[in-house]
This record gives C-alpha cells, sequence and structure tokens, in this order.
C-alpha cells in the first residue's frame, strides 16, 4: 500500500496552507495497492516530536474503501478524538522547531464500529488483528 500527497512529498514541507498557520485544512492525500478483502480504513496522523509526547492531529475509522482522501475533508468515515480532545483534522503547530507528522492509513478486513470520539489508543487496539496492508506519509514542518 502506498499513501501520497500532492501537497508534499514524503518527508518534504508541509505547506503553511495545511497548518495552524495558515487555512489549517486536510491534505488531499492518495491511496494505491489498497489489498484485496479490504472493508475500511483507518488514519491516524500524529506528531512524535511534540514536547510533551506524542501529539494526536487526526483520528479517522470505519472510512469506506477509497483511492483518495480529499482536501479539507469535512467527514469520512468516524472521526476519534484527537490531542486537543476534539474529533476532526488539526494541523501541525509546533512550539517551536521543526516536527515531523506521520499520516499512518491502514486497510482493514472489518469495520472497528467504535463510537464516535474513540481515541487513538482504542483504534488502534480495536484494530490489532484486522490490518491487511497499511502505509505513511511523513512530512515535516517548522516555525
Amino acid at each position: 500500500m502506498q499513501l501520497t500527497s500532492p501537497a508534499f512529498t514524503h518527508e518534504g514541507t508541509i505547506p503553511d496552507r495545511f497548518t495552524c498557520d495558515g487555512a489549517d485544512v486536510s491534505p488531499e492525500l492518495a491511496i494505491e495497492g489498497v489489498p484485496e478483502g479490504t472493508v475500511s480504513l483507518v488514519l491516524v496522523v500524529d506528531d512524535p516530536d511534540a514536547p510533551g509526547g506524542t501529539w494526536d492531529h487526526w483520528v479517522v475509522f470505519d472510512i469506506p474503501v477509497t483511492a483518495s482522501v480529499p482536501e479539507d475533508v469535512g467527514a469520512t468515515g468516524t472521526g476519534g478524538l484527537n490531542s486537543w480532545q476534539r474529533s476532526g483534522y488539526g494541523g501541525p503547530c509546533p512550539p517551536s522547531g521543526t516536527h515531523r507528522y506521520f499520516f499512518k492509513m491502514l486497510a482493514l478486513d472489518a469495520e472497528l464500529g467504535l463510537a464516535e470520539g474513540a481515541t487513538k489508543a482504542e483504534v488502534l487496539a480495536a484494530a490489532e488483528g484486522h490490518v491487511l496492508g497499511d502505509a505513511v506519509l511523513m512530512g515535516t514542518y517548522g516555525r
């Protein structure tokens, strides 16, 4: 499986538009090579370089199988809680320095059926044993 974006390359700089310094909208994502038998997708975006530990920017699960996630998508699948304790995308917003942002897509052989607002830990625990494939796109952003 491969995850890409027309907005930035793997290990490239995420444009301001997709951060708290810009419009703070989610970037378009393209998904290739989704394994046969995939029933749903999970998307997690996090920053392991945050001062207090990994910061979750976006948690979405039970996404219908698709080849792309549009820019500034309002709703797709079921929204989990990010570290701001809200559902939806929250773009890169490092307090200082350059951070890495990992966009992680999982292909699952089932829907998770969790309630809206599930945490990343709950989503990943429920996904165990159901992952058919995964892909990562990493971008950087600094202030």
